[in-house]
């Protein structure tokens, strides 16, 4: 990928062939009890004339994680704006062109597509096509063209509150981290873990140790895909002591939270709200880093319908609510009053700028 393309300091995260449009997922993996949710109360708006549509990464549009999220985001411009919808799922990276050609084809009137790798077949078609409004989720772009727009989330900021929060509830002294690829979409969430947990020995005098990231590799799946090679890397950080896991990685994340299931340690998810996405693993849950994917995709969709689109990156923080910190959900009962405040005090710092992170 041209490395000219990226803008990596910026960047947070991270079945069909080109034929056609694959089918949706069902209206109940698309379901999410936070901001974050393709369900609507509201009656469905009128249909307009004006097609919005999707390319998903090689994870799919059920990954329980940042696909579906971006879906739910069409999905909800199909509900509120009356806009027509068409998808298309990845199965590998070379299909990321093709795919996003077919779109093209359809008629589509803006263009979503979902993931880092995407980056430069996304470039290519926005250049090839500057009547039809682009956006990517986990990409920046050095000098976009006019009609592709970035949305970046700094992740690593919910990130370190999730790593003070794995320190704290730790009571093996050892935490772990594992991830997809190492590309700045993953490695973002990672870092901002591992910071947290480094804050965490700073203000208590601990020494939990973070196994899967040293701040420049770690261990990585390879892929978003092998939830057995994601179970393997998690029962071996449990096999070290590790007794709670954050996977970033996707679909082959679930097979680190079945690790952390079978063995009775804790685990945090990311991109969603996992006792909402992945409920069955909501029991062994302390929280989730929610990425807001599925709000910028609407709004993106939104202003390309009203006229007002833009190349201007969107870039999601805490203080914007672009990211957040899931409810701790079954959890609650387990974190203290002192832990849950000094998260939220550390929250505070970050939105006013005090604490800087990453």
């Amino acid at each position: 990928m041209k490395k000219t393309a990226r803008i990596a300091a910026v960047i947070s995260i991270a079945a069909l062939t080109l034929a056609g449009c694959g089918e949706r997922p069902s209206d109940e993996a698309s379901e999410n009890d936070s901001p974050s949710t393709a369900e609507s109360s509201s009656p469905a708006a009128e249909s307009i004339d004006f097609k919005a549509c999707m390319v998903s990464d090689s994870g799919g549009f059920d990954d329980k994680s940042f696909n579906q999220t971006s879906y739910a985001g069409l999905l909800k411009a199909e509900q509120d704006l009356g806009v027509q919808t068409g998808e298309v799922e990845s199965n590998s990276d070379s299909e990321y062109a093709d795919n996003i050609d077919a779109l093209v084809s359809q008629g589509c009137n803006s263009i979503t597509t979902v993931g880092f790798l995407l980056g430069d077949a996304t470039e290519a078609a926005a250049k090839k096509n500057p009547e039809i409004d682009f956006s990517i989720v986990d990409f920046a772009y050095e000098k976009p063209a006019k009609n592709l727009k970035g949305l970046v989330f700094d992740t690593a900021q919910p990130a370190y509150l999730a790593g003070y929060l794995a320190a704290a509830q730790s009571e093996s002294g050892v935490v772990g981290t594992f991830g997809g690829l190492n590309i700045p979409t993953v490695s973002i969430f990672m870092e901002g873990f591992k910071q947290g947990v480094e804050k965490f020995n700073e203000d208590n005098d601990g020494a939990v140790e973070v196994v899967g990231w040293d701040g420049k590799d770690g261990s990585f799946v390879g892929g978003f895909d092998d939830k057995s090679k994601g179970q393997s890397i998690a029962e071996g950080m449990i096999q070290q002591g590790a007794d709670v896991i954050m996977p970033v990685a996707g679909p082959a994340g679930l097979g680190g939270l079945q690790a952390v299931k079978d063995a009775g340690v804790k685990g945090i998810w990311v991109d969603t709200d996992g006792c909402v996405s992945a409920e069955e693993y909501c029991d062994v849950l302390l929280t989730s880093v929610v990425k807001g994917m599925d709000v910028a995709v609407e709004e993106a969709i939104k202003a390309s319908v009203d006229g007002s689109f833009s190349n201007e990156l969107f870039n999601g923080t805490l203080e914007n609510g672009g990211v957040s910190l899931a409810p701790y959900h079954e959890a609650e009962g387990d974190i203290s009053d002192d832990v849950k405040s000094q998260i939220e005090d550390l929250k505070s710092q970050i939105v006013d700028g005090s604490l800087k992170v990453g």
